[in-house]
C-alpha cells in the first residue's frame, strides 16, 4: 500500500463525514494528496486546479474510494477569476469546514497579471486572500482555514514591491510570496471570529510540480532528485504524500482545533522568522491586499 498522508498525520482514525473541504491546487502533487486524504476521512471534497481531466481523475479516485468529490476549474492569477471560483463553490453548498489554500507556483520570469500585479504574489498570495475573503461566512465557528507556505520564507526581507518586475528573480518572489502566507494567517487569525487560520512548511517536495516553470537550473536539480532512488530522496526531500502530512494534520487532527494563528512544520508548530511574526508588517500588507485586490474585509 502507497504512503498515505492521514496515517502519518496520525490522523486515520478521524471521521469528517458531513464535513466540506475546499482543497486549491488539488489535480497533482501536495494539493492531490491532500484531496485524497480528506476524501479517505469522509469529507466531501471540492477539488480545483486549472486541468480538467487531471482533476476529474481526482475526483473520480475520491469516488472510487467510498468519498464524494465536485471538481471545479480555475485560474488563479487573476482576481475576477478567483472571486468567480468562490460563487461556484457557494453555489454548490452553504457550509465549506475546511479550506485548503495550497495552490502555488513558481516562475523563472518575471510577468505582471492583467490586475497589474507580480504573477508569483498573486498566484500565491492575493489568491488565497480573496478566496479565503469571500468564503469566509461559509466557514463554521469549528472551520479551519489551512495555508500551505514554505520553510524558505526566511530569505524575504519583507518588502513588497509587487507592481513592478524591475530586477525580477524567480526565488526571491517566491520566498516573497511564502512570507505573505504566514502574515496573511497571522492577521487572518485575529480577524476571524471562530474558526481558526494556520499555515505550513510541506518540506521540500520534488514531485510537487511547483518547480515546473522554475529556472532551467532549478529544473534540473529538482529533477535529479526525481530521478534518484527513493531510499535515497527520502533523507534529503519528501514525496507528495509525506509532504501532504501536515496539511491534512491541520485539517483534520482533534489536537489543533483550538490553535490559531501559528506555522507548522512536520506536524508541530514552529518558530517562523522574525519578519513573519511582524504584527505591523501583517496589518500593512493585509491593506496592500486590500488595494490590490480592490476587497475589503470590514
Amino acid at each position: 500500500m502507497s504512503h498515505r498522508p492521514e496515517v502519518g498525520a496520525g490522523v486515520d482514525g478521524v471521521d469528517r463525514s458531513g464535513q466540506t473541504a475546499l482543497v486549491t491546487g488539488s489535480t497533482s502533487g501536495i494539493g492531490r494528496e491532500t484531496a485524497l486524504a480528506l476524501g479517505r476521512l469522509g469529507a466531501t471534497v471540492f477539488v480545483h486546479g486549472r486541468n480538467r481531466t487531471a482533476g476529474r481523475r481526482v475526483a473520480s479516485a475520491i469516488d472510487d474510494a467510498g468519498g464524494d468529490a465536485v471538481f471545479f476549474r480555475a485560474e488563479l492569477s487573476e482576481v475576477e477569476t478567483v472571486r468567480n471560483l468562490a460563487e461556484a463553490v457557494r453555489d454548490r453548498t452553504d457550509r465549506l469546514d475546511i479550506l485548503v489554500n495550497n495552490a502555488g507556483a513558481h516562475f523563472s520570469e518575471g510577468q505582471l497579471t492583467a490586475d497589474g500585479v507580480e504573477r508569483t504574489f498573486a498566484v500565491n498570495h492575493l489568491a488565497p486572500f480573496a478566496l479565503t475573503h469571500d468564503l469566509r461566512d461559509l466557514l463554521p465557528d469549528d472551520g479551519r482555514v489551512v495555508t500551505v507556505s514554505s520553510g524558505i520564507h526566511p530569505r524575504a526581507d519583507g518588502r513588497f514591491d509587487v507592481t513592478s518586475i524591475d530586477d525580477y528573480d524567480g526565488l526571491d518572489a517566491y520566498a516573497r510570496s511564502k512570507l505573505a502566507n504566514v502574515l496573511f494567517t497571522v492577521e487572518l487569525a485575529r480577524r476571524l471570529d471562530g474558526p481558526t487560520a494556520n499555515c505550513c512548511h510541506p518540506g521540500l517536495v520534488p514531485g510537487s510540480h511547483l518547480w515546473r516553470d522554475a529556472s532551467i537550473p532549478v529544473r534540473l536539480a529538482v529533477g535529479v532528485l526525481e530521478h534518484l532512488p527513493a531510499s535515497l530522496v527520502r533523507r534529503i526531500a519528501d514525496t507528495p504524500a509525506t509532504g501532504a502530512e501536515t496539511s491534512v494534520y491541520l485539517a483534520a487532527s482533534p489536537d489543533v482545533e483550538d490553535i490559531t494563528g501559528q506555522y507548522f512544520a512536520d506536524c508541530a508548530p514552529r518558530e517562523p522568522s522574525a519578519t513573519a511574526t511582524d504584527d505591523r508588517l501583517a496589518h500593512d500588507l493585509w491593506e496592500l491586499s486590500e488595494s490590490l485586490t480592490g476587497i475589503s474585509w470590514s
